[in-house]
């Protein structure tokens, strides 16, 4: 029990202090009861899965896909079946932004209509008033996933809520996105949906777009607020990279019914994959699922020479679109069952995660947070 803590706190977010201290004072138990303004809920304890179950990565995403820089699938779970996809909506609501040609340095004031769209959805810190630059506001988006910026953004191309969605939607047929679909511009419905091989079409389209892509590879940005303190973001997907998984672009997302999503650009072993996990329970789980995959990968390395490398390395200069080179010898693509996962209560807002390490034999599958509406 003493090792299985330790790697419990080894992985979890700084900002998940109140968890911590749970799993500290519970370690013997499964769960700990606890009262919030009169709700009584469970803290589900940090467990550990396998990296590899039946010879193939141990995915606990209830849909999810793994594409090669070709299209090749590696890995594949209802890979076409729709489900909520949350915050990977700002995807969609920042290509219609970009293709209106926002004025990157026009500014932006945070209205209360900004804070009534996002209503029921994470903290922000962009409060009523402040004022900032377009590119502050779509770094707010992509990288902190703030529900408020997505509004703000859309007045600034003179789109409101509903033109925006509508606008996102028309996007997405234009890509040939058929089972895409939303509500709502900034992913807090339920009614957002998509699937693990359109989130990762509608990636690749964002990636294609060089404002964005530039934004979606940095590791840190400062906003700076017009007579306010800077605002540092730190993007929700970095936890995904470690020794051999370089991060070149991604969205993660999160509400009550999507629970915790991620789509990812990568680079393994120096060879392009794209990655789509969608309804995770856990919040280091769907990047304990990268992990998963590239030790999998690692294990089961496709025969030819090393291909062209694509991308720049994530750092905090942006740089243009990343490039997709020709398709290399995909490995062996394999499908898995459908996990049965237990029903939990809803976790609270999903702060910026931490870096995730994982070794090649087991994984962190997550610790949920307190119950909240949504979050990035």
């Amino acid at each position: 029990m003493t090792v299985a803590l330790a790697l419990t706190l080894a992985a979890a977010p700084v900002h998940e202090a109140t968890a911590i201290a749970a799993v500290k004072k519970t370690a013997k138990k499964k769960t700990v009861s606890h009262k919030k303004k009169g709700h009584v809920g469970h803290v589900f304890l940090e467990r550990h899965v396998a990296a590899t179950r039946g010879g193939q990565p141990n995915v606990q995403a209830m849909g999810a896909l793994v594409l090669d820089d070709g299209g090749h699938e590696v890995f594949s779970r209802s890979a076409d079946k729709e489900r909520p996809i949350a915050s990977i909506s700002k995807l969609a609501a920042t290509l219609v932004v970009a293709d209106k040609n926002i004025e990157l340095d026009g500014l932006s004031t945070i209205e209360k209509g900004d804070l009534d769209v996002a209503r029921g959805g994470a903290r922000s810190r962009l409060l009523t008033g402040m004022t900032l630059s377009n590119r502050d506001l779509l770094h707010a988006a992509l990288m902190g996933s703030d529900n408020r910026a997505i509004p703000a953004l859309g007045r600034a191309v003179k789109l409101n809520p509903a033109q925006l969605t509508a606008a996102m939607n028309a996007k997405v047929h234009a890509l040939g996105l058929k089972n895409t679909r939303f509500f709502e511009p900034t992913g807090l419905s339920p009614n957002n949906v998509s699937t693990p091989r359109e989130t990762i079409k509608m990636l690749r389209a964002a990636m294609a777009q060089p404002l964005l892509a530039s934004i979606m590879e940095r590791v840190e940005y400062d906003a700076h607020p017009v007579g306010k303190p800077p605002l540092r973001y730190i993007n929700t997907d970095h936890a995904a990279a470690r020794g051999n998984i370089q991060v070149l672009a991604g969205k993660t997302g999160y509400n009550d019914v999507a629970r915790y999503c991620l789509v990812v650009a990568t680079k393994i072993d120096q060879r392009p994959y794209y990655m789509a996990f969608l309804s995770n329970e856990g919040k280091l789980t769907r990047f304990g699922d990268v992990a998963r995959v590239a030790d999998w990968l690692a294990s089961h390395k496709p025969k030819g020479p090393t291909p062209t490398p694509i991308g720049v390395p994530r750092g905090p200069e942006p740089a243009g679109a990343v490039p997709i080179v020709a398709a290399t010898p995909p490995p062996p693509t394999i499908s898995a069952p459908t996990p049965t996962v237990a029903s939990a209560p809803a976790p609270a807002p999903e702060p910026s995660p931490p870096t995730v390490s994982a070794g090649s034999v087991t994984m962190p599958v997550g610790v949920p947070p307190t119950p909240s509406t949504a979050t990035p």
